[in-house]
């Protein structure tokens, strides 16, 4: 089996715990873990907000482009995705073909209470969040389940459980 298969790609909405529960899983598997956007701000030395405001979200999405295909032909990781990554078709067909990729899923009232204090979110910056994420799942998560090999629901649940649950379902498929 070629190594690129044990890279695991978490993919969902922002606030559904990808980076913590990659981290997690990284760490469960003995894998590197990885951030796309923790990537590109290394990359540029700019954070995402300064990004989408200098190049817009169409620059930030040519930089993801860019950078989940660099990421991706790594071997030994779990990546967590930003929660537009799957729009992209590029995105798309390099995560299917080069690893597992698991939807990470949560309530939007979830999304809500985990993403409130977070500045980082330059689509949230708005007067109805609410609504820009029931929107952005209105949108993105038909993506999300064609894309998945398994969804995974974080709802009420520690980072740590959610990863025994992806390490058991990977080991039993």
């Amino acid at each position: 089996m070629p190594a690129q298969n044990k890279n695991i790609f978490l993919i969902g909405p922002m606030g559904v715990g990808k980076t913590t529960i990659g981290r997690q899983l990284a760490r469960l598997c003995h894998l590197e873990f990885r951030d796309t956007d923790r990537e590109i701000e290394q990359q540029t030395g700019a954070d995402i907000p300064l990004i989408f405001d200098v190049e817009g979200e169409d620059g930030f999405r040519r930089r993801e482009i860019e950078m989940i295909e660099k990421l991706t032909d790594c071997a030994g990781i779990v990546l967590a995705t930003g929660g537009g990554a799957v729009l992209a078709e590029e995105n798309r067909r390099a995560l299917r073909s080069r690893g597992t990729v698991v939807y990470l899923r949560a309530s939007i009232d979830t999304q809500l209470e985990r993403t409130r204090r977070c500045k980082n979110r330059p689509l949230l910056q708005s007067d109805d969040p609410r609504a820009v994420l029931e929107s952005l799942m209105q949108q993105r998560a038909p993506l999300y389940e064609a894309e998945a090999d398994f969804c995974i629901d974080t709802d009420g649940r520690t980072a740590q459980a959610v990863a025994h649950e992806i390490a058991r379902l990977l080991d039993e498929a």
